[in-house]
């Protein structure tokens, strides 16, 4: 298993872009933007391994901490398990163990199979292929 990515919600997504950019040995991906939602977002890479951060914009999203995960600051994390199976499985495991699952499994319009679980604290997690 492995981490994925890192997701932030931030206010100026070309400031924060730049500062990973400029103080971390970092590459950016090409800015996606989905004209519907006004969701826009860099993915930041890390090192040899590619590890991710996910800058991400969408004018709606504010500060609410009744709202965990979409409001500033981290909005998840997500680690990749290695296969659908092992993403169901998971899945199955930490439902009967009473934890909340936010979201089935299934595959994302950007080609994850993921489902998204919270935490202990509520946070979410995404369990990825």
């Amino acid at each position: 298993m492995k981490i994925e990515h890192l997701g932030l919600w931030v206010q100026d997504l070309e400031l924060m872009r730049s500062f990973y950019l400029k103080y971390f040995d970092t590459s950016s991906g090409e800015k996606y933007v989905n004209p519907k939602t006004q969701f826009q977002a860099y993915f930041i890479f890390f090192g040899e391994g590619k590890t991710r951060l996910e800058l991400m914009m969408r004018p709606d999203i504010m500060s609410d901490n009744s709202k965990r995960g979409f409001n500033m600051g981290i909005a998840h994390f997500a680690i990749s398990v290695g296969g659908k199976d092992k993403v169901n499985e998971l899945t199955e495991r930490i439902r009967n163990d009473n934890f909340i699952i936010f979201s089935e499994p299934r595959t994302t319009g950007d080609g994850y199979y993921e489902t998204v679980v919270l935490d202990p604290e509520g946070n979410l997690l995404e369990i990825s292929a």
